[in-house]
């Protein structure tokens, strides 16, 4: 199986993405030379773990008929100065009230199904070339 993605550049530090259908924009921060018009490529990657972990829980829930109602996620990366690529991923599942107790364990291992999660922890080889 394979999926194309085509990158354009749209001026000043934007990068555009077409993946399918869909149109992902990217800019730098104005400190980096920016306009800051969109999330930095690293915030998408970053959205990309927040939002997977996201969907596993979604979809725990909704396959139990379980209510959603307040459900939440928020994520933290944590790494060091000194060590920019030693990083942490705190994930923290906020439930909706009543939740059953018997599932709290089972959304955490949904949560763990997560594909992105898997592919970082088992990365992709890459391969950079040029075609003319």
């Amino acid at each position: 199986m394979s999926e194309r993605l085509e990158v354009s550049f749209s001026g000043g530090k934007r990068v555009d993405i077409t993946v399918g259908e869909h149109t992902l924009l990217t800019d730098q921060c104005v400190k980096a030379g920016g306009d800051g018009s969109a999330p930095e490529p690293f915030d998408l990657f970053l959205a990309s773990i927040a939002g997977c972990a996201g969907i596993y829980a979604l979809n725990f829930c909704q396959s139990r008929k379980l209510s959603t109602d307040g459900l939440g996620l928020t994520m933290w990366w944590e790494r060091e100065e000194q060590q920019p690529l030693d990083a942490k991923v705190r994930l923290r599942l906020r439930l909706p009230a009543g939740f059953p107790e018997k599932y709290r364990a089972g959304i955490l291992r949904a949560m763990d199904l997560c594909t992105v999660k898997k592919y970082i922890q088992n990365p992709p080889q890459f391969f950079t070339e040029i075609i003319d």
